[in-house]
């Protein structure tokens, strides 16, 4: 896949960036995101449709985590995962918080109680057993 920012001054609609980069599995999700301020240029709140240039800050926010990145390159279609890497660099900031807020969430998961489901025919022989003992 070639980026299309090959020309100097190339553009490409926000919502197709965004799903080109593949953050967002379809173009609709990327849209939405773009209209309810999950994603952002430059921290402004943008339309689906605002044009995207390489060196703009994008901001996107999924199920809570925020990453920052700069725009490298520019490409209307959606490549491999590798081809999408390319088009953008996540700050050493946004890195960084994005490993904690992971990290985070793993510490909490471990620490709740984590049940196998329902008893087992046996399992619920030994509680009656235990709850009808004298």
């Amino acid at each position: 896949m070639t980026p299309a920012s090959a020309v100097p001054g190339t553009t490409v609609r926000f919502d197709k960036w965004l799903w080109a980069a593949r953050f967002y599995k379809t173009r609709s999700l990327a849209a939405r995101a773009a209209e309810t301020g999950q994603a952002r240029v430059n921290a402004n709140p943008v339309k689906p449709a605002h044009a995207v240039r390489e060196g703009d800050i994008v901001t996107v926010r999924k199920h809570g985590i925020v990453q920052e990145v700069a725009v490298l390159a520019i490409s209307d279609r959606r490549g491999s995962a590798t081809d999408a890497a390319a088009l953008y660099r996540e700050s050493p900031a946004s890195v960084l918080a994005r490993e904690e807020e992971k990290a985070r969430r793993r510490a909490a998961t471990e620490t709740q109680p984590r049940f196998a489901g329902r008893p087992t025919k046996r399992e619920r022989r030994k509680l009656a057993d235990f709850l009808n003992e004298p």
